[in-house]
């Protein structure tokens, strides 16, 4: 008899109940629980962090450009929701394979931020490490599962899609409560879904995310005192792909695939927002410059209070349609999407009419001098 075999032999002859009492005994409550105890490890953990950061420099210090806060704001931001999640998660929940992959794929992300916010990871490394993190995750069988696409075209999108999303989240991150608000806002309806596909393993990962994320965020509203970091913008920004594509989207109709990029549109829209201008500009598409749709609203005389609500408002409209996308007819998806891409088009529109700056209309394609910041 070989070892593995021995393995399986002994896990047979152990009842569930007797390896999970603990966690048998509070099913009924282990989503209440699981929420409850990563917001408050979040809002015990997110002030000692703060403390930690501010003793040893680990500070985003204001440049009069992107960064227009008064005085330097600790990072690390991130470390506490990643440990909030983790904890909850372990106390209420039996890990399986898909889940580790997750977890161990998403604390390689982490590590990069905490190098990158300490100020001694290259751009390049970043990017292959988020590489590498979404290729683990894949060799874990964690992918995008279509059935209408092959397997290697389905992986490849998988790597594409996690590092962008991982990107994605971290780029949204220039204005106080909004990184970690609208990634609450995407998980609760990735939540939503995976409760109504009956995926109890992605939910309970989804609810023990956004209890940790809103935790922290008590701290990150305007004024923030504490910001996420890379650790926290690129741990929430992969998390929040991996579980989006985990859900079942398209049992009605193939359309419905496009969901999940609908339920993370507000982050989706300002990456290739700023991309676009960048690249129309002539800037480098990884260069620093004030063309999110944040920066150009508090230019203009919003305040971060404002912009955030108004993030979570089109965060919340975007989900409820995504959510209407999967449960509909091909027809009112159709609808919901046209609709969906109206909206985008009006906002594009809008945002390049205001400019950057009050003394900036519309010159699309101006060059400028080069910023620094995300």
């Amino acid at each position: 008899m070989t070892r593995g075999s021995i393995f399986e032999q002994q896990r047979e002859t152990i009842p569930s109940s007797a390896r999970m009492d603990f966690i048998s005994n509070v099913s009924p409550l282990r989503y209440p629980i699981a929420f409850v105890g990563a917001f408050i490890l979040a809002l015990y953990l997110t002030p000692i962090i703060r403390r930690g950061a501010l003793e040893y420099g680990v500070v985003d210090v204001p440049d009069g450009n992107l960064k227009t806060h008064t005085a330097p704001v600790a990072y690390l931001g991130g470390v506490s929701i990643y440990l909030s999640f983790l904890c909850a998660l372990a106390f209420t929940y039996d890990f399986e394979r898909s889940v580790l992959g997750i977890l161990f794929a998403s604390s390689i992300v982490v590590m990069l931020g905490l190098f990158d916010d300490l100020k001694v990871l290259a751009p390049g490394l970043k990017l292959a490490g988020q590489a590498i993190a979404a290729l683990v995750l894949i060799k874990a069988g964690v992918y995008i599962q279509l059935s209408f696409l092959p397997e290697f075209v389905a992986m490849g999108l998988t790597l594409i899609w996690l590092v962008a999303m991982t990107n994605a989240i971290n780029l949204i991150d220039v204005s106080d409560g909004l990184a970690a608000g609208t990634s609450s806002v995407a998980g609760v309806f990735l939540y939503v879904v995976s409760l109504t596909n009956g995926n109890d393993t992605i939910a309970m990962l989804t609810l023990c995310l956004v209890g940790a994320t809103l935790g922290f965020l008590r701290y990150n509203i305007p004024p923030a005192s504490i910001y996420l970091g890379d650790t926290g913008s690129m741990f929430l920004g992969f998390m929040l792909g991996a579980l989006a594509m985990q859900g079942h989207y398209t049992m009605h109709h193939r359309l419905a695939a496009v969901a999940p990029v609908i339920i993370l549109g507000v982050p989706i829209f300002d990456t290739l927002f700023i991309m676009a201008i960048r690249a129309l500009r002539g800037l480098p598409i990884l260069q620093g410059s004030p063309d999110h749709f944040a920066v150009r609203l508090r230019n203009h005389g919003y305040s971060p209070g404002t912009i955030a609500v108004l993030a979570y408002a089109v965060g919340t409209l975007l989900g409820l349609a995504a959510l209407g996308m999967v449960r509909s007819t091909a027809w009112i998806a159709s609808a919901l999407l046209a609709t969906i891409s109206l909206c985008t088009v009006a906002m594009v529109v809008f945002l390049c009419r205001i400019g950057r700056a009050p003394s900036e209309r519309s010159p699309l394609i101006r060059r400028s001098a080069p910023h620094h910041g995300p």
